[in-house]
């Protein structure tokens, strides 16, 4: 009984909330397939021209990061390398130095 009167007692609240939020809702089918922001039909690549070369520049801007990354990359493994001959170097000289290698 008491879930009755509390049931009877909501729904009018519940019902003119789902109608004050369904009075401000957009729909997809007010948008025509090439508009921008329309949904895509299918998960391809399938867009206006706007989507398209949004995309393009996206991909375009994300390679030459891609590649600035490298060739920092690059640049620190050379000097690495460097580093590396150094240390090797310098570790023979000390070998040479104590007596390890006699020529």
């Amino acid at each position: 009984m008491y879930r009755q009167s509390l049931v009877q007692a909501v729904r009018p609240a519940l019902r003119s909330a789902l109608r004050s939020r369904a009075a401000f809702s957009t729909t997809t089918r007010a948008m025509a397939g090439g508009d921008t922001g329309a949904p895509r039909s299918t998960g391809q690549a399938s867009g206006d021209a706007f989507t398209k070369r949004e995309k393009a520049n996206e991909d375009y801007a994300i390679r030459l990061r891609e590649k600035e990354k490298l060739l920092e990359l690059k640049k620190k493994l050379a000097e690495q390398h460097e580093h590396l001959k150094k240390l090797e170097e310098h570790i023979d000289e000390i070998s040479k130095s104590q007596g390890g290698e006699q020529k």
